[in-house]
């Protein structure tokens, strides 16, 4: 169910804008545009873009077995956004962000902080716009951070 926020149309837009982070687009190109570098950085964005598909797979595996519905049919919540499917859990959105921000966090540390929140915030954001419930978010974002330890082991 959506926290019972007061969205205005700015904070909306915001939260609107945070949300398409963790979209396919974003993450993709997050992901992949620092293939194009060379260094630590390739290097880094090698291991991203492999969590990211390793995760997205395992995100749909569950998501087509465990077919949990939204909270706005769940529980009658309004959904302040369009869901991209019908099912909940995980959250792919969340999922996909957080695979790539724990990525380079791995590789730079220094990043870590902020690229960690940024994944959270899309996270939260999917809760705030009605379309996932907390533990869908949560279960997501373990999945990504699992995927992205396992990749770094094995390369």
């Amino acid at each position: 169910m959506r926290w019972a926020l007061d969205l205005s149309t700015g904070s909306r837009r915001a939260w609107v804008a945070v949300t398409h982070i963790g979209g396919l687009w974003c993450s993709a190109a997050a992901a992949g545009l620092p293939l194009l570098a060379g260094g630590a950085v390739h290097a880094a964005a090698v291991r991203a873009a492999l969590g990211l598909m390793i995760s997205h797979g395992i995100v749909q595996v569950i998501k087509r077995n465990v077919l949990r519905e939204r909270p706005s049919i769940a529980v009658g919540a309004d959904a302040l956004i369009a869901a991209p499917d019908a099912f909940s859990f995980p959250s792919g959105h969340a999922t996909a962000a957080m695979a790539v921000a724990f990525g380079f966090a791995l590789a730079f540390p220094g990043w870590a902080a902020p690229l960690v929140m940024l994944a959270a915030a899309v996270g939260l954001s999917r809760v705030c716009l009605g379309v996932h419930f907390p533990g869908d978010v949560l279960a997501g974002q373990a999945i990504a951070i699992l995927t992205d330890l396992c990749v770094m082991r094995m390369m």
